[in-house]
């Protein structure tokens, strides 16, 4: 009795991990070495048809859940990223934490919903447990929904950002909810970040017309001391990756013509 509660209590721990690699989660599922350590672990193949078939029940139910909502979060994850929107949906509706999409959508929701595009080792189908513990596995690029806290972060992450606690539908979403990529390829986050400010954020910010309670928009000092503050920054920030890259680069300042036409002391004075 005992041996029968063992192996029930085997097969179910196996039946939940293998589960999470069928749905997609990104950390892919690898299978416990048996009690001797030499023997590979191979499930039969009825319970990897059932396995199968759950994890299609619990995609098809998440696909019947898509609305207009969904389908604009999908359209500019696939502008932004360069897959088809089918891709998309795929990884979605795979991926075990879909929830945080409701969670974000919801009234008074998550303020911010993150998905990473990069490379992942991901188990090969059907692959066991080798005599050494190791498995068959190799990297592939994959998409998937993460808190931004738990996996190492190396390459493309899409954000979905909201600018209020109303409730998101089908015909505000593009106003309440606002998108954004952060390219880090190779694991480089200070180059990325850099060129976000500055390529990105930095020349929207100069072409803002509205800043709400400041009438006078661009012409405020306040919006003026914003803006050099941002730009003061990203120079900080990209001496700060120079010199971790072990780089200084002297910037050719160009002020020869002044300084030929400094002809006597108050010419010095006023200069300085």
């Amino acid at each position: 009795e005992s041996k029968h509660r063992r192996r029930g209590g085997d097969l179910k721990t196996r039946s939940t991990e293998l589960g999470s690699a069928v749905t997609g989660s990104p950390l892919t599922a690898v299978l416990p070495a048996s009690t001797t350590g030499k023997k590979s672990i191979v499930l039969s193949s009825e319970t990897r048809k059932e396995l199968a078939k759950q994890a299609k029940v619990t995609k098809d139910e998440r696909r019947a859940q898509i609305d207009e909502r969904h389908k604009y979060l999908i359209s500019r994850l696939a502008d932004g990223i360069g897959l088809s929107e089918q891709q998309v949906e795929e990884a979605i509706i795979s991926d075990d934490k879909f929830q945080l999409i409701e969670q974000f959508l919801a009234p008074s929701g998550l303020k911010k919903l993150l998905f990473f595009y990069q490379d992942i080792l991901q188990q090969k189908s059907h692959a066991s447990l080798r005599s050494d513990g190791s498995t068959d596995s190799s990297l592939q690029k994959k998409l998937f929904i993460t808190m931004g806290s738990t996996e190492n972060f190396t390459g493309a992450c899409a954000f979905f950002l909201r600018t209020s606690d109303k409730v998101i539908t089908a015909s505000n979403i593009s106003q309440e909810v606002n998108f954004g990529i952060f390219d880090c390829t190779n694991g480089n986050i200070l180059q990325g970040l850099e060129f976000f400010l500055s390529q990105i954020m930095i020349p929207a910010l100069k072409s803002q017309q509205n800043w709400g309670a400041v009438k006078e928009g661009l012409k405020s000092s306040q919006i003026q001391d914003f803006l050099y503050l941002v730009d003061k920054f990203v120079g900080a920030l990209s001496s700060s990756r120079q010199n971790i890259e072990d780089k200084i680069q002297l910037t050719n300042v160009g002020i020869d013509t002044y300084v030929s036409n400094l002809q006597n002391p108050s010419d010095y004075i006023t200069a300085g």
